[in-house]
């Protein structure tokens, strides 16, 4: 009876160091998985904060069929800083010719009683762009929405290509965008923003934008 109670204990024994062995090895299989993608997750992510810096420094100016300035702030019918330096920019890529129609995008803020676009029209009218060459898009309230239909003013229009005018930050995902709308991208970030010489401010865009554009890439689509 002993014998065979001591066999039963010895044999509980061994099934219970075989199954913490087990344990340990699932645990440590887990980890190196974990380990693993988060390592490439973090690769990855600095592959995107390089791609959106490079971008940021890339002036693609050349002859296009449109010139799309992306909106942002105004306050009481004028335009921010921010929006000003990238109004400025697409104005002298008018002025050397580069297109025969000037797009500007923004919706309407919330406690607004205009939009963006409509403020950057004003400003681009009041700097010698003819009201004929401007086309207003002021439904978007988001970069994506803005581009999706910036896309569809082109497409009925027949045209195909854009000079796109943004802070440095935005160039990497407004390329992603417009191609995936469908229409050929050129961009030229403005060198004037406020935002480009505060540091701290600069990469706040930046890592915000490297997650963003990945996100652009894998989810958005031309409908």
């Amino acid at each position: 009876m002993k014998r065979a109670a001591k066999a039963a204990a010895a044999k509980a024994a061994a099934q219970a160091r075989r199954a913490a062995a087990q344990a340990r090895r699932i645990a440590a299989i887990i980890r190196r998985v974990l380990t693993i993608t988060m390592v490439v997750v973090f690769v990855l992510w600095l592959a995107s904060v390089s791609a959106v810096v490079m971008w940021s420094g890339r002036d693609e100016a050349r002859p296009a069929q449109a010139i799309v300035v992306l909106g942002a702030a105004q306050y009481a019918g004028k335009p921010s800083p921010v929006l000003r330096a990238r109004l400025d920019h697409a104005l002298d890529l008018w002025n050397r010719h580069l297109a025969s129609l000037l797009i500007v995008t923004g919706g309407t803020g919330a406690g607004d009683t205009t939009s963006e676009a409509d403020v950057g029209r004003s400003y681009v009218t009041r700097h010698g762009v003819p009201d004929s060459a401007i086309i207003v898009e002021n439904a978007g309230r988001t970069t994506s929405e803005s581009m999706r239909a910036v896309a569809g003013m082109l497409e009925v229009r027949g045209l195909q290509s854009a000079l796109l005018v943004s802070d440095p930050f935005h160039m990497l995902r407004l390329r992603i965008l417009a191609r995936r709308f469908g229409f050929t991208p050129y961009t030229s970030p403005t060198q004037t923003s406020p935002i480009s010489p505060n540091r701290e401010e600069r990469w706040k865009y930046i890592f915000s934008e490297s997650l963003k554009a990945p996100m652009a890439f894998f989810f958005e689509r031309k409908m």
